[in-house]
């Protein structure tokens, strides 16, 4: 089964490495340029929202909490919400893997105070030309809630809650 606009995270045929046409050294310098804009936005040296530089105009962003976006558009103002009150938090990123078109990163949230950190993966789809058509976040909400109740930990500045009729996958 190839992917597919239901199914974006649907194996390749055959499983096969760069069975999607793109050159492995194509989709490794997409994975640095998204994961160096990630380090700057940490940083605060960007806003979350530059990070639409590596996603197509129709890219799909469905993360645990916020729910499913499609555009562009939309993909960059949850960002912007979504990260509001975070600035002191860290999301170092481990390792990625490359199979075909498909990428991922393995990565965490870091509270400041925690014990230990919410673990994550993020599955993204490359596209060509530098650019991303899906990103699916997976960490679990609980253990992240739990975390941040254990350590007491307030944001920076007001947050912005998941929006009630958020859209699933």
């Amino acid at each position: 089964m190839s992917p597919n606009a239901n199914n974006p995270t649907a194996s390749n045929e055959g499983g096969t490495a760069n069975s999607s046409g793109y050159d492995r050294a194509e989709i490794s310098a997409a994975i640095e340029r998204y994961l160096a804009l990630r380090r700057a936005a940490i940083a605060g040296e960007i806003k979350w929202n530059e990070l639409a530089e590596v996603f197509t105009d129709d890219a799909v962003f469905v993360d645990s909490m916020w729910g499913r976006h499609q555009g562009v558009e939309n993909l960059v103002t949850f960002l912007d919400n979504s990260m509001k009150g975070l600035q002191d938090w860290d999301f170092p990123h481990f390792w990625e893997a490359i199979d075909g078109n498909r990428v991922f990163l393995r990565w965490s949230n870091r509270i400041p105070g925690a014990e230990e950190d919410n673990m994550g993966l993020s599955i993204l789809e490359y596209a060509g030309n530098g650019k991303f058509s899906y990103e699916e976040d997976l960490y679990s909400e609980s253990h992240l809630m739990k975390l941040m109740k254990e350590c007491g930990w307030r944001p920076s500045e007001p947050m912005m809650a998941p929006p009630a009729d958020r859209e699933w996958v």
